[in-house]
């Protein structure tokens, strides 16, 4: 008996998304441009397999940082089109396979969009995966450590990026930062609590490399003493202490509770931040004091305080949403981002409806005490 004619339609379909299905299976490899890496990308290699169910699985190696893998935890193939959710690093991946299977095309999607084209390896062209390495070693709690060396550079106007870094060894890395940014970085502390700084403060930028007297990774006060010290040494920075009432956002627990998940996975505490708004500002393994801490850095016109209660316990999420006009997710001194050209409908909420919608956090004006920072001398560094 002949079978009905849907039925070997179905057969062919099916047999169509599996056999796209095993072309994705392979080792691929690509880079993504990053302005803040040493050599301006990073080397990505993405394992691609089955599993006994017949469904896709992939690991992924960002082998410049390491070789440790990162389970993928989703992939998922649509004829040509391929997608991998990275949820431990709030990353994606969304590629279109060439015709000729060897090449696909794509982008990685970590807050902000970057193109990440992979080629498939063979047993030539492979990269060396290094061996993952044990996690590093936190500095000594009981330590007070200086920067031994450190290099200070006019960063060069033509290089793309902004960041402040601190790599597995302890070596701080900064690309692109202004003396409002080291500031807001060594003590805390928002541009309006800083009195009587020059107006090179947010129009210079510096490139900084400096290397601990200590060995293991800092803690965030720890590097917060050692930026002190090195504002104090290089930009003959002196001010003094006042205490004043100023306007500053609170952030509070919404009724229902914080909507966010605690870090589970972390090997140090160390928190880490970025990405574009709109796409997803990622935060992970931060309290909810040092969110407070970047959003005032980075975002905010006034001061940010943590009222939540939440303490020391830290938390890994993403806030996608809509800056207003006058931020600068950034660094102090970027350009604020251009307005669209016209309303997006589907652009997301502002921070404040983001953080209430995504996060159960509210963050409402109030008046509170501060500490002020007035600058009594600083100066430009020196040449190295």
């Amino acid at each position: 008996m002949r079978k009905p004619l849907f039925q070997t339609c179905a057969l062919v379909m099916l047999s169509a998304c599996a056999l796209f299905g095993q072309t994705f299976t392979g080792t691929w490899q690509g880079a993504i441009k990053i302005p803040q890496a040493p050599n301006g990308e990073l080397r990505i290699v993405i394992r691609i397999s089955t599993t006994e169910a017949d469904k896709l699985a992939a690991q992924m190696f960002s082998i410049d940082q390491g070789g440790e893998p990162i389970a993928a935890s989703a992939v998922t193939a649509s004829g040509p089109d391929l997608k991998i959710s990275v949820s431990r690093i709030n990353g994606s991946y969304e590629g279109r396979l060439a015709s000729d299977g060897n090449t696909i095309t794509g982008v990685w999607m970590q807050g902000e969009p970057r193109p990440l084209n992979l080629t498939r390896a063979t047993p030539a062209t492979a990269w060396t995966i290094p061996e993952p390495q044990p996690p590093p070693k936190m500095m000594d709690p009981n330590a007070k450590p200086e920067f031994e060396v450190a290099t200070i550079k006019p960063s060069d106007p033509n290089r793309p990026g902004w960041g402040i870094q601190v790599n597995r060894s302890g070596m701080l890395h900064t690309l692109n930062t202004n003396m409002s940014d080291l500031m807001k970085f060594a003590f805390d502390v928002h541009p309006k609590q800083v009195v009587g700084a020059p107006a090179w403060f947010d129009s210079d930028k510096f490139d900084i490399e400096a290397k601990p007297d200590t060995p293991g990774i800092p803690s965030v006060n720890q590097m917060k003493l050692m930026m002190q010290k090195l504002l104090t040494d290089r930009f003959s920075l002196t001010f003094h202490k006042e205490e004043r009432e100023l306007s500053a956002y609170a952030i509070t627990v919404m009724k229902g509770g914080e909507k966010i998940k605690k870090e589970e996975d972390a090997k140090l505490p160390v928190p880490g931040f970025g990405g574009r708004p709109q796409n997803g500002f990622n935060v992970r393994n931060a309290t909810l004091a040092e969110f407070a801490s970047v959003l005032q850095a980075q975002f905010m016109d006034q001061p940010v305080v943590d009222h939540t209660g939440l303490g020391d316990t830290r938390y890994t999420f993403v806030v996608k949403f809509t800056p207003d006009p006058g931020m600068r997710p950034c660094g102090a001194g970027a350009a604020p981002p251009p307005p669209p050209s016209a309303p997006d409908p589907d652009a997301p909420p502002d921070l404040y409806s983001a953080m209430e919608q995504q996060l159960g956090l509210r963050m409402q004006k109030t008046k509170t005490n501060v500490p002020v920072l007035v600058i009594d001398k600083v100066a430009k560094p020196s040449s190295n």
